[in-house]
Formats: C-alpha cells, sequence, structure tokens
C-alpha cells in the first residue's frame, strides 16, 4: 500500500507567521519559509519570535477558514487521483494511492502531477509517498525533498535518521524526549517498548507503529455535504465475491433512488469496502454522461469487484456519487417526429470499465496542415467537430504515432520512388500519386520557416497502399533532411 502527503504553504518573500494559542498563551502555529529559515519554530511564544525575527509579519490564525480551505483542496484531490483523501493535521493531505498510480505511469509520475498542478495553483508543496500514512507524513516535512518515494518495504529505513518531531507527537512529549536524548526515531525505535510506555505513556509506541506500519491507520475520506451516499454495516463480516456483488446491487438500487429524488445522476460512483482491519479498498467508476440507471451501473461495479481484496471480512459498504449533475425525464420522439440518435453512453461506459477511461475516446480534427499534429483526442460522446483535413487528397486510414525512416530510390526532385524498403521488407511500387506539398507552419516555429514534406500515395506490387513523403523538397538543403519517411496505412 503506498499513500501520498502533501503539504501546502504560501511562499512569500518577507517572514510570516501565524499566531495560534496553547494554554492561553500565543504561540507560532504556522510560518512561510522565509520564516523558517531565520530560525522561527512551531510553538515558540510570540514575544519571543518577534524579538528574535526582525521584519516578521503576524496574523492571527483563521482556523475554521483554513479547514474549510483544506477540505476544497481535500475534494479537488479526491476527484483527480483517489477516491480515499482526507485532511492531515491543518496544512496536509493524506491520499491512498494504492491501484492510482498506474493511471499516471507510476508512482513517481502521479507526485510529478499532483506537485506540478498545486504548484500552478500558487502553493509550496513536498510530497511523499510511503508504505503508511504516519511514514508519508514524516517524509513529507522532514525529508528536505520535493517529492519522495520510499521503496515498498523501505519506510522504517528512510525514516531512522528524522527528528522524533516527525513522529506527530504532542509538542510537549518531543520536548520531553528531546530532553532525555530521544533526538531521532531510530534512537526512539531501538528502545523497548514496555519502559518507553511506562515512563513516557502509549503515544510514542503507537506513533511508532503507525509509522512504520505496524498498525492500521484508516483513512476517513473526505465527503462534500451535497453528496448523495448510502451505506450498509453487517453484523458479520462479508467477503464472497456473489455476496459482495449482491451488497453492492442493492446499494446502487437505493442511491439510484435517491439520486431520481433530487433529480440527480451520477457522472461518477466510488463504492468503498471498508475492512475489519480498518484498511479501505475502494472501487471507481466513472461514466460518459450523467445516469441512474440502477441496473446498468450495478453491472458495471459488479465487473470491478475483482480488484477488491476483502482481507479478513468486508464489515461495512458505502457508494457514493459525487458530483452529480441535473438529470430530468424528456420524451423520446415527438408524435411524427424523427427517431432520437442512438445513445452510445452505455458502450462507452462499458468499453471505459473493461479497457480503461484513458483508451476509451474519439478522434476530433485540429486546424493543422502537419498530419501528425492534425489530429487530437476527444471525449467519446463529443460531438463531431466540423472537418479541417483536405478533401482533394485522401488520409490514410491508420496514421503512424511517428514517422519511420524508410530507404528508397527515387528520382529527384518530384518523381515517387520506385522500391523502397521499409521494417526489413523491400517492396516495389507499381503506381503512385503525388506529390502533395505541406509547408512548415513557420508562424507556431521559426525552425520550420522554409521546411516543407512532399507526400506520395503509393501502391505496391501486392496491392497495399502506403503513404510515404520526402523530408524536404529535393533541391534545397534548407526545405529538410530530402530522406524518406513512412507516415501511414491505407485499408
Amino acid at each position: 500500500m503506498a499513500r501520498s502527503q502533501g503539504k501546502a504553504a504560501p511562499p512569500p518573500e518577507t517572514p510570516v507567521a501565524m499566531i495560534g494559542r496553547r494554554n492561553r498563551a500565543r504561540v507560532v502555529a504556522a510560518m512561510n519559509p522565509a520564516a523558517a529559515q531565520l530560525g522561527l519554530r512551531l510553538g515558540q511564544a510570540v514575544a519571543h519570535a518577534t524579538a528574535a525575527t526582525p521584519g516578521l509579519v503576524l496574523h492571527a490564525l483563521d482556523a475554521a477558514d483554513d479547514a474549510a480551505a483544506l477540505h476544497r483542496l481535500a475534494l479537488w484531490a479526491q476527484k483527480l487521483y483517489s477516491p480515499v483523501v482526507a485532511a492531515d493535521g491543518a496544512d496536509g493531505l493524506v491520499i491512498e494511492a494504492s491501484g492510482c498510480a498506474h493511471r499516471f505511469g507510476g508512482e513517481e509520475k502521479m507526485l510529478i502531477d499532483l506537485r506540478a498542478r498545486l504548484t500552478r495553483a500558487g502553493f509550496g508543496v513536498s510530497i511523499a509517498m510511503a508504505d503508511s500514512w504516519g511514514g508519508a507524513h514524516a517524509l513529507a516535512r522532514w525529508s528536505r525533498r520535493a517529492i519522495f518515494v520510499a521503496a515498498p518495504g523501505g519506510t522504517g529505513r528512510e525514516l531512522a535518521a528524522l527528528p522524533v518531531a516527525a513522529l506527530r507527537l504532542p509538542h510537549d512529549l518531543v520536548q520531553t524526549l528531546s530532553g532525555v536524548g530521544f533526538d531521532t526515531i531510530a534512537e526512539l525505535e531501538q528502545t523497548p517498548k514496555g519502559p518507553l510506555a511506562k515512563r513516557y505513556g502509549l503515544e510514542p509506541v503507537r506513533r511508532l507503529d503507525q509509522a512504520f506500519g505496524r498498525v492500521a491507520e484508516p483513512i476517513q475520506p473526505v465527503m462534500a455535504p451535497e453528496t448523495k451516499a448510502v451505506s450498509r454495516v453487517f453484523a458479520e463480516p462479508i467477503g464472497a465475491p456473489e455476496t459482495l456483488a449482491r451488497y453492492l446491487t442493492d446499494l446502487t438500487s437505493s442511491l439510484c433512488g435517491a439520486l431520481e429524488e433530487a433529480s440527480l445522476g451520477a457522472l461518477r460512483l466510488d463504492a468503498y469496502f471498508i475492512r475489519v482491519d480498518n484498511r479501505i479498498e475502494t472501487v471507481r467508476l466513472g461514466l460518459a454522461k450523467p445516469s441512474r440507471d440502477a441496473p446498468r451501473l450495478a453491472k458495471l461495479l459488479c465487473g470491478k469487484l475483482e480488484t477488491v481484496d476483502p482481507g479478513f471480512g468486508v464489515e461495512k459498504m458505502m457508494l457514493a456519487a459525487p458530483g452529480a449533475e441535473p438529470l430530468v425525464y424528456h420524451q423520446a420522439q415527438a408524435l411524427g417526429g424523427r427517431a432520437p440518435a442512438p445513445d452510445l453512453a452505455a458502450l462507452v461506459d462499458t468499453l471505459a470499465t473493461r479497457l480503461g477511461p484513458e483508451n476509451v475516446y474519439s478522434l476530433a480534427s485540429v486546424d493543422s496542415d502537419i498530419p501528425e499534429r492534425s489530429v487530437r483526442k476527444a471525449s467519446a460522446l463529443d460531438p463531431l467537430a466540423t472537418h479541417s483535413w483536405p478533401i482533394d487528397w485522401p488520409r490514410p486510414s491508420r496514421l503512424l504515432g511517428r514517422p519511420e525512416p524508410i530507404e528508397t530510390i527515387a528520382l529527384l526532385p518530384d518523381a515517387p520512388p520506385n522500391l523502397f524498403t521499409w521494417r526489413g521488407k523491400r517492396r516495389r511500387v507499381r503506381c503512385a500519386d503525388g506529390p502533395e506539398r505541406v509547408y512548415g507552419e513557420w508562424w507556431k516555429r521559426d525552425a520550420e520557416l522554409s521546411t516543407s514534406r512532399d507526400y506520395f500515395q503509393v501502391e505496391d506490387e501486392g496491392g497495399e497502399r502506403f503513404w510515404i513523403f520526402r523530408d524536404g523538397d529535393g533541391e534545397h538543403a534548407d526545405s529538410g533532411s530530402q530522406r524518406w519517411f513512412m507516415h501511414g496505412l491505407f485499408g
């Protein structure tokens, strides 16, 4: 299991501190990096902080407003990354990333994407991914790295050199432990737990176990107040696939009933399976358009149950529809009118569930003469845009993702090749049509000011047709490399 932990703080140049209260005394509750570099400490008395830090700007801490902003940030992260997101303290988020990172190309790429989005929004961010919530919390705040990915099973090794304060212990307890010589987590971990608990209570032992992943620490997912959700608690844990499917179907029916009462349709469904060991397994279903068709949604959800590990049993199930949109009944066909176009949403949802939502899309045309720039991915249900491709010259049914070099024999400057070799196979050209000259987009890139391509449709002796081009006009060196490339195949 891997979780990511984010920390956000404003990055102004002047030292800024937020004032809170501890035991009726005014203390530093938060600070920006400029204040930290000047030696300011969390929990430090305000009088000492202002005396030791010239130019320090103080603001009263609005805990309620900060908590509301962090809640909104958690809902944003839940929509983009994982169903299980919660606030961690007053300045961070914890994200259960198990089963989510592959959608971004791996754990590190997921963290890079998350950090880039938060940075664009104006946050100073440090993120860590580890085997436990406590481990990610410590590494995000104390590793001094913008992005830290601990190897599976290696969280304890990475935590060893961090200070005891990284364990989320109360400030007074950290001071007490530091006073008797416990400076690092490794020193605390090597101490016998019995005497440690007897002298300092169970809190240090509990935080150590959570950080090293020996004790499960459940995450209570954030939920918007307006989110429609239903749940079911079981007297005895369940785990059989058919039992999970039956109760998930019942929950889907109940949720769709609640959505119908509110004239809403689900765009996303998040199913939570809370196990007896406090771990949460999740299933996320994205839909192409709002829906509350209970039988269809239940079938799609049950098709994802193979990814759920019930462990020793599931004691609670919850199904939520965050971000539901208005969905009202409409007349399918007027008297004497034309039959409506078929609704492809069900087909798109089925394909997206089986193949992954990133693999189901339509192609839309882009206003560009360069073939590889003239198409883009679009939503599978987006209406077709006006066709911008040239109609005088047909385009291949399959366009290669990247032009592949070929070896040719051709007369310059305008003759098509007599034969060419592609992917190790030599082909003799029986007939050809061209050239179609395509110029570079000089208004986008200076390097394309004088470049051009000459495209040919060629057919070999076996009847296969190809789309090839020469990079350049065959005469001028500045127009291109004069090499030949394969770019597409006709059906």
